[in-house]
């Protein structure tokens, strides 16, 4: 079965900072490029970052851009997002996704597989 977990939210502190995992089970995560999306209550879901199989090519949204890295550890089949100095309007729950390109995967376009969401809330 294929599979993402992530883990690693939380409650911080404004100004803090939290690193996502998403961890593959049942497939290699080196073939695929993978997403980072949010969603909070009420609000649609965006597509934050995307970095592609090689780990050449990284995207970011406006929103997140200098201070939201992707990277990704293809040894041990896991992507991470490093996140800081955030900010209350970060608080959502946040997914990953693994497609093939970062141009589709970043709109939410053919996405083969999800996980199933962590939590950060950002709240002094």
């Amino acid at each position: 079965q294929l599979q993402l977990v992530e883990s690693g939210g939380g409650l911080v502190q404004p100004g803090e900072s939290l690193r996502l995992s998403c961890a593959a089970s049942g497939f290699t995560l080196e073939n695929y490029a993978i997403g980072w999306f949010r969603q909070a209550p009420g609000e649609e879901r965006e597509g934050v970052s995307c970095i592609s199989s090689s780990g050449d090519t990284r995207i970011y949204a406006h929103s997140v851009k200098g201070r939201f890295t992707i990277s990704r550890d293809n040894a041990k089949n896991t992507v991470y997002l490093q996140m800081n100095s955030l900010k209350p309007e970060d608080t959502a729950i946040y997914y990953c996704a693994a497609g093939r390109l970062c141009s589709s995967v970043i709109a939410g376009r053919y996405l083969e597989v999800w996980g199933q969401g962590t939590l950060v809330t950002v709240s002094s």
